[in-house]
């Protein structure tokens, strides 16, 4: 009885995807959510949401791995304080710790470099495409040939679309296949760091606090964009001046209360949300249990030779906030499958929709299309398997380096319509910046100790995973240790030209002929394992030809059931610019526990201990002298609203609680998931009141399953911010070029 109840509650929420405030929605579908929009108290339209010429939409940026926004004239951009590490850690050394001190510029010409890779992407248009790239495929085109068949039409689609080299174009499947579309990006190169508080405000709580709530970690920094004289993007030079965006967005100073509506703009991943229920089994037995283990090894490594090194620490200090940031997510997500049974409910989905088929004779093939997927999905995973562990085994940095630049020189030879995306002269230019990014993200004993770690893990496991051209290139032999492999590998990185920088760019310029007679021990390893990864590739464009075929079949069955009952269907997210909604609240945590929707300065003080609790002084000064004016909260906050079986046995009532401090983070119900870091979330007018940096430890499953109950994104409130710059940072100079606003009294 109890799974039958579970299973018709389930069916009703795959019905109705649009439940509560789920949906991570692509701009131009904000029209078909106008009533929803209206009920949240967003004044801004869907039309105009739907508009990217039009304020808010083009003040919203990507970096291409976080959201950000333009707050200025003057193109500063504000984002969090995690997605600007590289940054930071890029002007940082071991005797000028940035990380650990922060950065102010008080002019302009006193901001940074962020570093030769950094861009900054303003998405400008966002075409269908789909008739261009799957629409005339041949019925008999499978695997690899079908791949082939639409990166050749998503190539041809790129170049007729960047005649000018100052825009990114790129074409992104939607719905796992079934739309494609063209986005076209204006491409700023030159981005600088202007302001980054200390790690022990914009990283506070480090990584105990990571996804959990009560919060108060001040995630932001700003960073600005740069053009040439003649406003249009180039290269880091030091006569380029600030870019003059489109749009800016406005700030309210008065931030956000609770229940009030939010709209959030940014560039989510990835979500699973309309994964079969086999591929959640997949994941929750065997690939999140693996990745884990080699996370964990990884951090480990990482922490124990940065305690040693100060210049390990610095170089390697992004990598291992990522790491550990991926690794807690994936643990999250194993405790939450324990917690909420989404391997039921996802199944509970395929059964409504597979009864709805049934009842529905025209709609039979879509029954064919889930059987297929069903059978490539075994395929996938089975080459996942395979091929997990020799992934890592090549994961040393100079390894990878000369495996992807003797792809460059063999993709060379082939007119640049036919090479691998990637590979293409308009990917030289980032090609080139990655290689020189290494100088600052890479050191020898570091990458010769993770190295040999996978190597040994790569080692241990049953013969049929093992390939022979790594073990013949390295000559391995079975269960060597990695104390052991570290004899053996080290030596290597002082006969290769591939630790300097001018080493790996003259490479660039080399034919295949002058890597095979190469003596650089990486090279030669990189050649030896070419024919093998071409073989893999080629299994992958087979799998993923066959996806591209029962994938989008799927997704048009899912699509048709929720047209039945007039229900617009959210593409999962995919680093595409997306907009979502929802309200101010907190949420009961577990039974008793209800987490409030704001946190304050005073309990930061009162949470203020050891490493990472290492509140600055600076902080607990200004707050206890009184250094509060323009931005101390001042309300009786609503109590929590009361459970269902409250309202019909009775409970005792809640007493409303006086919130009187500056606000540090507050929850929403909005939407989001990794990529979205740096989002700018607004009011109903559009006014930035704070930036998404994370989620709550309870709400890490939403990538596979939205529960709206418990599902909360975390954001750092903008009074908090604001707060900072002028009593605490003194960033007036950023201050005045902002369009700071307040609500009418």
């Amino acid at each position: 009885m109890k799974y039958t109840l579970i299973g018709l509650a389930v069916a009703a929420i795959f019905s109705q995807h649009v439940l509560a405030d789920e949906g991570q929605w692509q701009p131009h579908q904000l029209p078909q959510l106008q009533k929803q929009l209206t009920e949240k108290g967003i004044e801004i339209s869907g039309e105009q949401l739907a508009d990217l010429n039009q304020y808010p939409m083009n003040a919203i940026v990507s970096l291409g791995y976080c959201s950000a926004s333009f707050v200025s004239p003057k193109g500063l951009v504000v984002t969090n304080h995690h997605c600007a590490y590289g940054m930071i850690q890029n002007n940082s050394t071991k005797d000028n710790n940035l990380i650990e001190k922060g950065f102010l510029a008080k002019s302009l010409d006193k901001e940074l470099p962020a570093g030769p890779q950094e861009r900054l992407y303003i998405t400008e248009s966002v075409t269908d495409v789909t008739a261009q790239v799957s629409g005339n495929l041949a019925a008999e085109l499978t695997g690899a040939a079908r791949f082939d068949a639409i990166e050749a039409n998503r190539k041809a689609l790129i170049k007729e679309c960047e005649t000018d080299e100052n825009y990114r174009c790129s074409v992104v499947s939607f719905h796992h296949g079934m739309e494609y579309f063209l986005i076209k990006q204006l491409m700023i190169q030159d981005v600088r760091l202007v302001y980054a508080p200390p790690e022990s405000v914009g990283n506070y709580g480090g990584d105990i606090d990571n996804f959990e709530y009560p919060r108060h970690t001040g995630d932001y920094s700003f960073i600005r964009a740069y053009v040439g004289k003649d406003g249009k993007p180039a290269p880091y030079s030091e006569d380029n001046v600030p870019y003059e965006p489109k749009s800016f967005l406005k700030i309210n100073a008065d931030g956000i209360k609770k229940g009030d509506g939010i709209l959030l703009a940014g560039y989510p991943g990835r979500t699973s949300r309309y994964r079969l229920a086999n591929e959640i089994q997949f994941a929750a037995d065997w690939q999140y249990p693996a990745m884990v283990k080699t996370y964990t090894q990884i951090i480990n490594t990482i922490d124990a030779l940065s305690a040693e090194n100060p210049d390990i620490k610095v170089k390697y200090a992004s990598r291992v906030k990522s790491y550990n940031n991926r690794m807690k997510k994936l643990q999250g997500l194993l405790d939450g499958f324990k917690v909420t049974d989404i391997h039921a409910i996802k199944q509970a989905q395929e059964d409504a929709l597979l009864a709805w088929i049934a009842a529905n004779p025209e709609h039979q093939h879509f029954k064919t299309a889930i059987d297929g997927l069903r059978v490539q999905l075994e395929k996938e995973h089975a080459f996942t398997r395979q091929n997990y562990y020799f992934a890592f085994a090549r994961s040393s940095d100079l390894l990878t380096t000369a495996m992807r630049l003797y792809r460059l020189s063999v993709e060379n030879q082939k007119p640049d319509s036919e090479r691998k995306i990637g590979y293409q002269e308009r990917d030289l230019k980032m090609f080139a910046a990655r290689l020189t990014r290494m100088d600052k993200s890479f050191h020898p004993t570091m990458d010769v100790t993770m190295w040999a770690e996978q190597l040994a893990e790569y080692l241990a496991q049953p013969e049929q995973t093992r390939v022979a051209a790594l073990d013949n290139a390295l000559e391995l032999e079975a269960n060597q240790s990695k104390e052991a492999l570290i004899t053996k590998l080290s030596p290597m990185y002082g006969k290769t030209s591939l630790t300097t920088n001018e080493g790996r760019l003259a490479w660039m310029e080399k034919t295949p002929e002058e890597f095979q007679s190469s003596d650089d021990p990486f090279i030669k390893v990189a050649v030896a394992l070419f024919d093998t990864s071409m073989q893999l590739e080629k299994q992958e464009k087979d799998l993923e030809g066959a996806m591209s075929v029962v994938r989008p079949a799927y997704m048009n069955a899912i699509i048709a059931y929720n047209k039945s009952q007039g229900k617009p269907v959210y593409p999962d997210a995919n680093s595409t610019l997306r907009i979502t909604y929802g309200s101010v609240d907190g949420y009961e945590a577990k039974d008793g526990v209800y987490k409030t929707p704001f946190t304050s300065v005073r309990g930061l003080i009162a949470k203020k201990g050891p490493f990472p609790f290492n509140a600055p002084e600076d902080i607990v000064s200004a707050y206890q002298e009184g250094k509060t004016a323009g931005y101390f909260y001042n309300t009786l906050e609503r109590p929590a609203a009361q459970s269902f079986a409250c309202k019909i046995f009775g409970c005792e009532v809640a007493k409303p609680t006086q919130f009187n401090s500056v606000p540090v983070n507050f929850l929403s119900s909005a939407d989001t998931t990794g990529g979205n870091s740096g989002s700018a979330v607004m009011n109903g007018k559009g006014e930035l009141v704070g930036l998404n940096f994370d989620s709550t430890y309870e709400s890490i499953t939403k990538d596979w399953y939205f529960n709206p109950e418990i599902t909360r994104a975390i954001h750092v409130d903008i009074r908090y911010v604001l707060w900072l710059m002028e009593h605490v940072h003194g960033a007036q100079n950023l201050l005045s070029e902002m369009d700071i606003v307040h609500d009418a009294k």
